[in-house]
């Protein structure tokens, strides 16, 4: 089965007042019909500008130097503007991080999800806020029609964020791109909206982005998983063998801080993850890894299919 949407060699650098830098490395993913796929790394890796590059919703100083983005059979970098607006939102959903900030706080709940689905689904009046009414309902927010009529204050963190996948609903969109859905929620909350996120994507057989820091949320939600560290893809895998065999170094330490309640030990990566501006010859993760040989300074690897259908960027294989 082809892929609803493939990231190909994608390269993006940013222009700075001392000049420009590549951040972004040759990324190159999958997402399958129905799946998840979780984008894992340090704060800073590239999770968030490699996905907002889908949507082609990036900083004004930042460019695109290579690669290919398909969707529906086409190259989305070769969209004109007008026709990335009839795919952002209608095809493609994005669930921002921050909930308190996505909405506006001087119009109604319903005003906003009605401009959505008049945007997006071409209908009006009755219709369209039957349609409004019914994708509150499917994120389980009780009294639908009267929280139409509601103020985004009025709301907690958590029931805005169900308005805000409530809004991707309403769309119908076949991806679903959620940034770091649950940072800014309490940890009672946290569970009940990745829980809903999983309902919703199964019962419209939906695919969907998972950008996190969080292992514990991967380990429960992906099926996929690719594990950025600085601006590169080092390791790319399916859930059961990245968490059974991890492959690349960083991976493997990744998955070690953890704190063990035993010995209140709390297993550490030494050193901090290299700056955007860097400029690495090899391996960015030399300096932190404990496997690492004299090439690795010199010359980044290159990626190599493994047996079980991972993918590393190291030279240890």
């Amino acid at each position: 089965m082809s892929p609803v949407l493939s990231v190909k060699n994608l390269n993006i650098g940013f222009n700075f007042l001392d000049g420009y830098v590549e951040a972004i490395h040759n990324v190159s993913f999958e997402l399958s019909k129905g799946k998840t796929l979780a984008i894992v790394g340090e704060s800073g890796c590239g999770k968030t500008i490699s996905t907002m590059s889908v949507l082609r919703l990036l900083p004004e100083n930042s460019k695109i130097t290579g690669g290919e983005i398909f969707y529906d059979n086409q190259n989305l970098l070769k969209l004109s503007e007008k026709e990335m607006q009839k795919i952002r939102g209608r095809k493609i959903a994005l669930i921002p991080q921050d909930p308190m900030t996505s909405l506006n706080p001087l119009y109604t709940i319903g005003n906003q999800l009605l401009e959505i689905i008049e945007l997006h689904q071409g209908v009006k009046g009755k219709e369209a806020e039957k349609l409004a009414i019914d994708a509150l309902e499917r994120v389980k927010i009780p009294d639908a029609k009267e929280k139409l009529s509601a103020y985004p204050h009025e709301f907690s963190g958590g029931m805005k964020q169900r308005v805000i996948i409530a809004m991707a609903l309403a769309c119908r969109a076949e991806i679903i791109i959620a940034d770091e859905p649950t940072t800014a929620l309490d940890v009672t909350v946290q569970a009940q909206i990745m829980d809903l996120l999983k309902d919703i994507k199964e019962k419209n057989n939906m695919s969907m982005i998972l950008i996190t820091h969080d292992l514990g949320v991967v380990s429960q939600y992906a099926d996929k998983i690719a594990v950025m560290y600085a601006g590169h893809i080092a390791e790319f895998a399916d859930k059961d063998t990245l968490f059974k065999n991890p492959k690349h170094p960083y991976t493997q330490a990744l998955l070690k801080v953890i704190l063990d309640i035993n010995s209140n030990h709390i297993e550490t990566i030494d050193g901090q993850p290299p700056s955007i501006t860097e400029k690495i010859p090899g391996c960015p993760f030399y300096p932190r890894c404990r496997k690492s040989m004299d090439i690795c300074k010199k010359v980044y690897p290159q990626t190599k299919k493994l047996i079980d259908g991972s993918t590393v960027d190291c030279w240890l294989y």
